[in-house]
């Protein structure tokens, strides 16, 4: 093999390097933004199932969101975690192209499913850069606002019932799908789990274990009201997130059962920065 074909073989093989660290960067900083919002929708949470009304803040995105702007450097933390997330709708979107980590990365459910995630955090990093730039009527509002807008134009087309039910019930399908895999452990195989010590193998697995089980049962839950919704035609019965979490105060034992909930939101915050630091990308 010549020189300049050594040279071009040398600089191909930086270039990947350079676009692989790249991406390792972004997935990593988006895993951590991810988690710092859902460790402030499991505050709010907590809030709401004692003192009622949660400082008035919204237990979903816009009300994480709101809460960060409060505080010192708001400005700049707000726009931090958009890019942080943008920088995650990128490293699913590499995925979807070229293929996950894994015998299975390249398989084409796989790759349909990364392509999905990017598009959802895409949406969810312009939501918030608007947020930051001071559009609070972004798509981090509230998402009872938002859900109800979204219900009640969709009942109105033709086969709309039939729709909500069916997104209805893939939410709660998803929902299960969430909790379950959590209960079976199955983001093992997603982390770098020879590189963590005993005790941080068995905290990572509470807070998986913990975290995905509750996020699932929200999402199984809305999904549930998404239904009612549809079959009532009442596009005001299906709830966001916080009216989702709400829900659960008004239940036997509520605000202690909204409680175990907003700690496992808060888990899943803190398990996603375990996934900052040991996630396969």
């Amino acid at each position: 093999m010549s020189t300049q074909s050594w040279a071009l073989r040398g600089r191909f093989k930086a270039r990947r390097a350079a676009d692989s660290t790249a991406m390792t960067v972004a997935a990593r900083a988006g895993f951590a933004a991810r988690g710092l919002i859902y460790l402030l929708v499991g505050v709010i949470a907590l809030q709401i199932a004692f003192a009622g009304d949660g400082k008035g803040r919204q237990a979903d995105r816009g009300g994480a969101l709101g809460e960060l702007a409060e505080k010192p450097f708001g400005s700049a933390m707000l726009w931090t975690v958009g890019i942080a997330l943008a920088g995650m709708a990128l490293w699913r979107l590499s995925e979807a192209v070229f293929g996950g980590p894994g015998s299975d990365g390249s398989k084409l459910r796989k790759r349909a499913a990364s392509a999905a995630r990017s598009v959802f955090y895409a949406f969810v990093s312009y939501s918030v850069l608007a947020y930051a730039a001071g559009d609070r009527d972004s798509g981090s509002g509230s998402s009872d606002k938002h859900t109800d807008d979204v219900t009640a134009v969709v009942l109105k087309w033709p086969g709309g019932q039939w729709l909500v039910g069916v997104a209805g019930v893939a939410v709660v399908v998803a929902g299960l799908w969430i909790a379950v895999r959590a209960v079976r452990k199955k983001f093992r195989k997603h982390l770098r789990t020879a590189a963590m010590s005993p005790r941080t193998r068995r905290v990572t697995d509470v807070l998986g274990v913990t975290g995905g089980t509750a996020r699932g049962i929200v999402f199984a839950v809305a999904g549930v009201f998404a239904v009612v919704a549809a079959v009532q035609h009442r596009p005001g019965r299906a709830k966001g997130m916080d009216d989702t979490l709400r829900s659960f105060r008004d239940l036997p034992a509520g605000p202690w059962l909204l409680a175990l909930i907003a700690l496992g939101l808060a888990a899943f915050g803190v398990f996603s920065w375990c996934n900052a630091r040991w996630r396969e990308v």
